[in-house]
């Protein structure tokens, strides 16, 4: 295994499949995955306090190999300064709002329960100010602009990055053995 691939942060727009893959890139490498999400929000979707946030994901980022998924900047300086490899879903906008329809829809209907006892509903996702499809369309262009920013620069620079423009690019990245050139 690549030496680039021991501590792998997944990234992306709300939506855009990132704890989907991390997992599933975890689970071919032989790694822990870590879903930030997780971590951040307690039951009733009440946001874990930044202090102990941090706490629990600086335990996670202290072990040797892992995926971590989620785009929270209050931790990152715990986790990229560690990680060895960013993969970047950089899909396009109507797909991931396509996802984020298809996905809300589908755990609202269901009652899917997520962490924390946590589960999305009609009147959460489409009549509420915390909405998940306003919060995809209210963030995805800033999400886009600020990994282009950290990309080109020197703050991070030890990091490998490899980017998808189209999910059949990040399953042959999976199926093929991780082959795909890093970035």
């Amino acid at each position: 295994m690549s030496s680039d691939l021991e501590r792998i942060v997944v990234v992306g727009s709300s939506c855009s499949g990132k704890t989907t893959y991390a997992k599933r890139l975890a689970a071919s490498l032989g790694h822990d995955h870590l879903e930030l999400d997780a971590l951040h929000w307690l039951p009733n979707w009440v946001e874990r306090p930044d202090k102990e946030f941090r706490a629990l994901v600086s335990t996670a980022a202290a072990a040797n190999g892992w995926v971590i998924d989620g785009n929270y900047s209050i931790v990152r300086d715990l986790i990229w300064p560690r990680a060895t490899c960013v993969v970047w879903l950089n899909y396009g906008f109507p797909l991931v709002f396509a996802r984020a329809l298809r996905r809300t829809l589908r755990r609202s209907l269901t009652r899917e329960e997520l962490y924390s006892g946590n589960r999305e509903s009609l009147r959460r996702s489409f009549l509420h100010r915390d909405s998940i499809l306003l919060w995809v369309i209210t963030t995805y262009k800033r999400r886009k602009k600020s990994f282009l920013q950290l990309r080109a620069s020197n703050v991070f620079n030890h990091l490998q990055w490899v980017e998808f423009r189209k999910p059949c690019d990040a399953e042959h990245f999976l199926r093929h053995g991780h082959t795909m050139p890093l970035r």
